[in-house]
């Protein structure tokens, strides 16, 4: 027997035929691998398995609707059915909430569910007549649930690319994907989930005509012009510049009510969920809402929470903080952190906020009329909280950074008495009144920039060298007579310069922060500088920019139009060639005038 099961003839059958517990498990006759080198996708289910699968809850969906049996299906089932045909087994994200297969089709039914609960404590349309509220009602809780079941429909737009085993892509803005999967008669589908995607929620309303009938919308909007203006202002995440919207906050809290429930539950089964995923949306549209009711949020006004100047725009840290976990708790939304640390977190990890070169999220700003120095969050762009449409805010024509340097980059001070020899006044004070003897040479005075053995502790400047909590007109060492400041040269520059931007008006914000690293660099270390002086100005290689994740072509049509660069004769900034750091770069001239601590006339004028 054992001959023949050696020769193949009988016996039992190989292993690979047997231990099949795991479809990702190689097929019979393949070599068998001790780890699944292809992912095995997922299965294609029916939307009646999907139904049946979720009956349980539907069933109570159907109880709190409160119907008969044929107005439910009209109403409700019909667009769940056409929700399960569109999103088949699809997770709703890769590894946080709703991660496993069927997640997005069940996360659109607890949120249509929950937020269908939370009508009954509302009462909608609350200047109308009884007569009328009694004709909306039904409306209104139709298209709550259909603005819940529907809410994280833009996913499948934006967020994934779905594909058959053939490699062929689902037309998502075509048809659904039950649809697509049967007539390729694809057993199952693969998912692949896009890096650095954008959330554009307004991207649902694409695919909104393959869940709703068009009946069920003509439903919906007959003998009312409201039902159907606030189901797609919910969806699409678009404000109502006229009146509250109710279902946006029943959707809200419901999308935020079942999602932390979910990552309690998986943090319990998997281990510690993602920090923040979906948590960054709710921080944003507090913000907003603060911009626009709270008068402690008016930007540039006294003791404000908002600062816009030519830096960008500032949140007083944490007092910001404390303002949005006191609105959010408000709006009972569940899982909203209380620290400022953690929603610091968060809102870096979205994108959000812009960081300092040394990867630091707090800056410290000095805002106008006094001298305060604070602690405050950069957002990435303006436009974040600052409504585009309405009155413009004007920034403050000038920088409000302060930062904290040391004392080689302060005003030079005098060295210690007891370290000095000085030399008596009639000796350093040179004689005017006597004709100067051709090859005379005037007296030598000390050497004021040596290093000092006692430094003095640092001190906080503005970006235009302003001292902030010094005395103005500080005088120097009484034993050590005042020297002038020696003229600066673009090849020798003394330490005590401190070098700063002076940016146009017209400067884009990318390009303008992205300049305000490079110029300060020049303050600290000159092997870690990342421009240097040249004898036309100062040189800035394009690899920086790049760097900083902006295209050549924008920071050079962006300098063009301020005339802040080295340009040729048609006014196009040229770029030239110089080493930085013991190699060539390639970089542009950014010309001395705009570079604080710098001459113009010590440099040569442009060929």
């Amino acid at each position: 027997m054992a001959l023949l099961s050696f020769l193949g003839l009988g016996g039992p059958p190989p292993l690979t035929q047997t231990a099949r517990l795991d479809p990702s498990l190689p097929t019979a006759g393949s070599p068998p691998s001790a780890y699944p080198a292809v992912d095995p996708g997922i299965e294609r289910r029916t939307v009646e398995e999907m139904i049946a699968a979720n009956q349980g809850f539907i069933d109570r969906i159907k109880l709190c609707y409160g119907c008969d049996r044929p107005t439910f299906e009209r109403d409700l089932l019909i667009p769940i059915r056409n929700y399960a045909a569109f999103v088949n087994l699809l997770p709703a994200t890769s590894d946080n909430f709703y991660c496993s297969a069927g997640g997005l089709f069940r996360l659109g039914l607890e949120v249509g569910f929950f937020a269908l609960q939370g009508t009954d404590g509302h009462i909608v349309s609350g200047r109308a007549t009884i007569s009328t509220r009694r004709h909306l009602e039904p409306r209104w809780r139709q298209a709550t649930f259909l603005a819940g079941l529907c809410s994280e429909l833009h996913r499948t737009l934006s967020q994934v690319v779905v594909a058959d085993e053939k490699g062929e892509v689902w037309p998502a803005f075509m048809q659904p994907l039950t649809t697509w999967l049967t007539n390729r008669r694809a057993p199952r589908f693969f998912v692949r989930w896009l890096a650095d995607h954008q959330e554009s929620r307004a991207l649902g309303l694409f695919a909104l005509p393959h869940i709703i009938p068009r009946e069920a919308m003509q439903h919906l909007a007959t003998d009312n012009t409201v039902a159907v203006p606030h189901l797609l202002s919910c969806l699409a995440g678009s404000p109502l510049y006229r009146e509250q919207n109710i279902l946006v906050d029943l959707v809200k809290r419901a999308a935020a009510l079942v999602i932390d429930r979910d990552l309690i539950a998986s943090a319990n089964r998997y281990g510690r969920p993602i920090l923040g995923a979906h948590i960054e949306r709710y921080l944003l549209d507090a913000m907003r809402r603060l911009v626009a009711t709270d008068q402690r949020w008016s930007p540039n006004a006294d003791r404000s929470r908002v600062w816009l100047s030519t830096d960008g725009l500032f949140l007083v840290w944490p007092n910001a903080a404390a303002d949005i976990c006191k609105l959010l708790e408000q709006d009972e939304l569940p899982g909203i952190p209380k620290a400022p640390d953690t929603m610091l977190e968060i809102l870096r990890s979205a994108g959000v906020l812009a960081v300092k070169a040394d990867d630091e999220p707090l800056w410290s700003i000095s805002p106008p009329p006094g001298k305060a120095v604070m602690d405050a969050v950069k957002l990435a762009s303006p436009d974040i909280l600052l409504p585009p449409h309405g009155e413009a805010t004007k920034p403050i024509p000038a920088s409000i950074i302060a930062r904290k340097v040391t004392d080689s980059q302060a005003a030079p001070r005098a060295p210690a008495a007891a370290t000095v020899s000085v030399p008596s006044p009639a000796a350093t004070k040179p004689r005017r009144d006597a004709p100067a003897s051709e090859g005379a040479k005037e007296p030598s005075t000390p050497d004021l920039f040596e290093e000092h053995p006692c430094p003095p502790p640092p001190r906080i400047v503005t970006e235009h060298g302003e001292l902030l909590g010094a005395e103005s007109g500080e005088a120097p060492h009484p034993a050590i007579p005042a020297q002038p400041t020696p003229a600066l040269s673009p090849k020798s520059k003394p330490r005590t310069v401190m070098f700063t931007l002076k940016p146009s008006f017209c400067l884009l914000p990318q390009v303008r922060d992205a300049l305000v690293i490079a110029i300060e660099s020049l303050n600290g270390d000159a092997k870690a500088a990342v421009a240097v002086t040249v004898a036309q100005g100062v040189f800035i290689p394009l690899d920086f920019f790049k760097r900083q994740q902006l295209d050549a072509s924008v920071v050079l049509r962006s300098l063009s139009e301020c005339e802040m660069a080295i340009a040729d004769g048609r006014s196009r900034v040229t770029t030239t060639q110089h080493e930085v750091g013991g190699k060539k770069e390639i970089g542009l001239v950014l010309k001395p005038e705009f570079v604080g601590g710098l001459n113009p006339a010590d440099f040569a004028p442009s060929p």
